[in-house]
């Protein structure tokens, strides 16, 4: 069947989180239009990481519109990249993820350059010179293209097709996108939050679609909260008993939140002793106020419990890391300390300074919160490297390293079944993406045995006729 009154089918294109985690991009087209839902960043393997370089796979002037499910980089970091290739349609997202992406995207890009000047200055580039992806000026120049909507609302984002973002629980702003073009109803899931977030209402229930495309992040796990909780306290009571350093690599959007909310319920109960901690992020910072500002207003996204209550996110003994001066000051500081500090995987930012400087002491204790990509410094630690290079050199590893999944705010297993139960009709076919081979996979075939769908992991640059 083609598109009812064109000659044109419809057709997805699956240019990026097919067979591994990071990079969101599908390219709906049909109709003569073209919709790119979510334009993200890859990351991770070095394999993945230079597909960021590789020319789009569509003309960036060809696009009616861009919709973004949420704004963490591996969803919208890429946005800089394709406006300035040519792209001038309108961006659609959240108005709280649009809040964010003015916060991140700049952010992104001066890190880049920040990195390209490192590497040319400390002569270990292999390149001559080394260039960033994109610039904080490129990345600002994309803003005046951002049009925020708010939840539930219908927009008509190009002729014919209309986008309705629906809360997805995960982060500040985040949704599943619903896609509706005269002949079919896609669902994109975006990454799905979990009903037991501390901040964040769960996840709105899947609306009636013939075509859903769902993350697998933890496609083939659960999450064991309470064990991961007690370890997190253990670590944290021994490092400091020691007189230790705690360096936790965190997410700098709601990871940094949902610390900081367990921080304060774990030292007002007694588990943990009330050591000083050091934000150490200029953009968690400028998220935290966000998502203060978001709780003060108790915002449709947020826990009622919670509402109206900011200083659910005050630990105490808190410290604001902004500028760089600060941040080297830090190191010629001893335990017992928490610094908190991006990036959640360790592949740049501040805490890269913290990690080469307290790794090779094993009175420290290095903590991971969250989802750790193949090729990142975050997955060697967590796979027991004895030594991790960064800044240009190995540094050997010698503090405790704690893997803390219940920090991870990415739907588990059985809480994606469970949320893609709520379908009131099942869906034609759903693709299962956002996820390593083997989680994907492992989805994949629960989603067919245990609710009879029919479900496929696509291929990356595969297209798939949907009419």
């Amino acid at each position: 069947m083609r598109e009812q009154g064109t000659g044109h089918p419809s057709i997805l294109r699956f240019l990026g989180a097919a067979g591994t985690v990071t990079g969101s991009r599908f390219l709906l087209t049909g109709g003569g239009r073209r919709v790119l839902i979510d334009c993200g960043l890859f990351q991770g393997l070095k394999e993945l990481r230079l597909r960021n370089w590789e020319r789009f796979a569509a003309d960036p002037k060809s696009l009616d519109a861009i919709v973004i499910t949420h704004a963490h980089l591996d969803h919208s970091g890429y946005l800089p990249s394709i406006v300035r290739d040519g792209y001038r349609g309108r961006i659609h997202a959240t108005a709280s993820t649009v809040d964010l992406c003015r916060i991140l995207l700049p952010d992104s890009g001066h890190l880049q350059e920040e990195e390209a000047e490192y590497a040319n200055h400390a002569g270990y580039s292999k390149h001559a010179p080394a260039l960033p992806l994109y610039t904080e000026e490129d990345a600002l120049r994309t803003q005046q293209y951002f049009t925020p909507a708010q939840f539930a609302e219908r927009v008509e984002v190009a002729n014919r097709i209309h986008a309705t973002f629906r809360s997805a629980g995960h982060i500040l702003g985040s949704a599943s996108i619903l896609l509706e073009t005269p002949s079919r109803r896609l669902l994109f899931s975006g990454d799905l939050g979990r009903p037991s977030h501390p901040l964040m209402r769960p996840p709105a229930p899947l609306p009636e679609a013939e075509i859903v495309a769902v993350e697998s992040t933890y496609g083939d796990r659960i999450h064991e909260d309470q064990k991961s909780l007690d370890a997190f306290a253990e670590s944290i009571a021994q490092t400091a008993a020691r007189g230790g350093v705690i360096v936790i690599p965190s997410f700098a959007v709601d990871r940094t939140e949902v610390l900081l909310f367990h921080l304060r319920a774990m030292i007002q109960s007694g588990r943990i002793p009330g050591l000083p901690i050091y934000v150490d992020s200029p953009m968690a910072l400028a998220a935290l106020k966000l998502y203060k500002r978001a709780i003060l207003s108790g915002g449709a996204e947020i826990r009622p419990e919670v509402a109206g209550r900011p200083e659910v996110l005050d630990p105490g003994l808190t410290s604001e890391v902004t500028s760089r001066d600060e941040s080297i000051a830090l190191n010629g500081l001893d335990g017992p300390m928490i610094i908190i500090s991006a990036s959640g995987m360790a592949t740049g930012g501040r805490v890269l300074h913290h990690l080469s400087r307290r790794l090779p002491d094993a009175r420290n204790a290095v903590i991971l919160v969250g989802y750790q990509a193949e090729g990142t410094r975050g997955r060697a630690l967590l796979e027991g490297a004895s030594s991790v290079k960064m800044l240009g050199r190995y540094v050997p590893v010698r503090a405790q390293v704690v893997n803390v999944p219940a920090f991870s705010v990415h739907a588990d297993r059985a809480e994606i079944l469970a949320w893609l139960a709520t379908a009131p009709r099942r869906p034609e076919l759903a693709f299962i993406v956002h996820g390593d081979p083997a989680a994907a996979q492992s989805l994949c075939a629960a989603v067919r045995k245990e609710l009879g769908w029919n479900a496929v992991v696509p291929r990356h640059l595969e297209q798939v006729r949907i009419d």
